[in-house]
């Protein structure tokens, strides 16, 4: 018996029906890949949002009592420690999986404060390092649970 048959008693099935019938399944399971976020590894699909909690290795005054933010676009790069109000900015190159970020402010005595951050994709994540002159710390960014449309989309 023909499944096709089921959906329209008295008509034949034709091939012109069943084409769109059999690019259905398909189109769900992309679908449903792409709502449940299903994504590559971070080296093929780095834009987006990642988020992470720094961990100091040496010095002090590093942020790392709440969750960092990085956002990744195909023309710039931004890391944001502690969702706080300073902004590191970059370019991202996706080609040799460079991502950097920094800011320079003066410290009180008109010297000179660096803020840098590099970043580089391991799987499903990325592995970063965040620096000052007081202060180094490592983080693990992974994507916001939930948030699989807004990564796939890219800004708000």
């Amino acid at each position: 018996m023909n499944p096709f048959s089921l959906l329209a008693p008295g008509r034949p099935s034709t091939s012109r029906t069943r084409q769109p019938l059999r690019a259905l399944p398909l189109a769900g399971v992309a679908l449903l890949a792409l709502f449940c976020g299903a994504a590559g590894p971070a080296a093929d699909d780095p834009y987006g949002e990642w988020i992470g909690t720094l961990v100091a290795e040496k010095g002090h005054n590093c942020p790392v009592h709440t969750v960092s933010l990085m956002q990744v676009q195909p023309k710039h790069i931004t890391f944001t420690p502690e969702m706080g109000a300073l902004v590191l900015r970059g370019v991202p190159d996706k080609k040799t999986q460079h991502y950097h970020a920094q800011l320079i402010l003066q410290d009180s005595h008109h010297q000179p404060l660096p803020m840098v951050f590099e970043a580089h994709p391991v799987g499903d994540t990325f592995e970063g390092v965040y620096g000052t002159p007081e202060c180094r710390a490592h983080v693990t960014l992974k994507r916001p649970e939930g948030r699989a449309w807004k990564n796939f989309m890219g800004d708000d």
